[in-house]
Formats: structure tokens, sequence, C-alpha cells
């Protein structure tokens, strides 16, 4: 597989470091039943077939964070963005 840096050109996905789903949202720490958000949010996990946008941060390269659109069925790379924008 390999991903488009907007910064880099395109790279082997060995560059990168996978950092999971870009739509999970860190739960407040201070929020009553924390501890219950946080297992949600790190282990109770979706596995969708098709476009998934994803963070990735690119560690051998210009260390950038991005947004990539990938099909999980496929592994296409739709689209990405920077900053980890989604």
């Amino acid at each position: 597989m390999r991903i488009q840096c907007p910064y880099c050109g395109e790279r082997s996905v060995n560059e990168f470091s996978y950092l999971g789903d870009a739509g999970i949202e860190r739960p407040d720490p201070h929020a009553s039943g924390a501890a219950a958000r946080f297992f949600e949010a790190v282990y109770l996990r979706d596995n969708p077939a098709g476009p998934h946008n994803e963070l990735w941060y690119h560690t051998y390269g210009c260390r950038s964070w991005l947004c990539v659109t990938r099909d999980t069925v496929t592994h296409e790379i739709l689209r990405v963005q920077t900053g980890g924008a989604h």
C-alpha cells in the first residue's frame, strides 16, 4: 500500500504509523463514568467494510499527521488530508 503524502509525495506505508479511527473523540477524563467511556473508545471499535477515515503519522518522513480515507475492503486510498482533518 502507498500513501500520497501532501509534502513528500507517494510513499510506502512502511514510512507511516497507523493510529486508528479518525472519528474517535477522546472522552473527558473528569466526566462521570470516564473509565467506562475510555474502555469503549479504546477497545470497542467498529470494523467497517468500505471507506473509512483513519489517522496516520508520517513517522519516517515529514512527521505530519494525515487523515487518510481508505477502502478497508480493497485498501485503495481514496483521499489524504493534512492535519488529521476529517
